[in-house]
């Protein structure tokens, strides 16, 4: 069974640059997914968190 996971990307000033959601079936393959697309869109060094949707946080960086 899926499960709905948010990748947010802030600025250092605290503007969202990117609020995505997308589904994984663990928190293991949710955390590659939200790396995989950090790198994609260049925000890997950018402050990110990514959540499950029971607000348990998967990946995290400041």
């Amino acid at each position: 069974m899926s499960k709905t996971y948010k990748l947010t990307v802030f600025e250092p000033s605290g503007e969202k640059l990117l609020d995505e959601a997308f589904t994984a079936e663990h928190d293991k393959q949710a955390k590659e997914i939200g790396e995989r697309l950090l790198k994609e869109k260049n925000y890997s060094e950018f402050t990110h968190r990514c959540t499950s949707s029971a607000g348990k946080l998967v990946l995290f960086h400041i």
